[in-house]
């Protein structure tokens, strides 16, 4: 009998934002299913079918049979039997969205909260105090970068 592995919280919380990933590409086909190809999908799905068949996941006579299906396909409903057993295609993979303009409103204001930090910190290390200066001042710069970092980072980041 195998043994069971207990659950840990972080593992449902991976678990909860896989499936998450999966009900939003799952929604994508739905709504795309009706939709005709373009010259441009087309194109962006042979070359991942080239592409699987170059790592290995595709032998060649599948992979011209894929490609037989990919070309007498009108919409991305009948896509699917082509894409069928192989990786999520970037048709229908989210793309990351960029940070809101609020994020670097909450950056300004980690700046604006850091500046009297910086400001003691220069102000104690002219009169000699170097301890004192890298306390106030080394923890305020740090962060503004870690503020800065946190700001310019898209919300969801694809793929992982």
């Amino acid at each position: 009998m195998a043994e069971r592995r207990p659950v840990k919280p972080s593992d449902l919380v991976g678990m909860a934002a896989a499936a998450g990933q999966e009900a939003r590409v799952v929604a994508a086909r739905r709504r795309m299913a009706t939709i005709r190809l373009t010259d441009e999908d087309r194109r962006v799905v042979a070359d991942e079918l080239a592409e699987q068949f170059a790592i290995g996941r595709l032998d060649e006579g599948e992979l011209h049979r894929r490609v037989d299906l990919l070309n007498t396909a009108a919409t991305h409903g009948e896509l699917e039997p082509a894409l069928a057993g192989l990786p999520v295609s970037s048709l229908y993979t989210p793309a990351a969205r960029k940070a809101g303009k609020w994020r670097w409103a909450a950056f300004a204001g980690a700046v604006w909260l850091a500046v009297p930090f910086v400001l003691a910190g220069l102000l104690l290390l002219v009169f000699g105090r170097e301890i004192a200066a890298a306390i106030f001042g080394v923890p305020a710069v740090i962060w503004v970068a870690y503020a800065y970092r946190w700001a310019s980072k898209p919300r969801r980041e694809s793929g992982s």
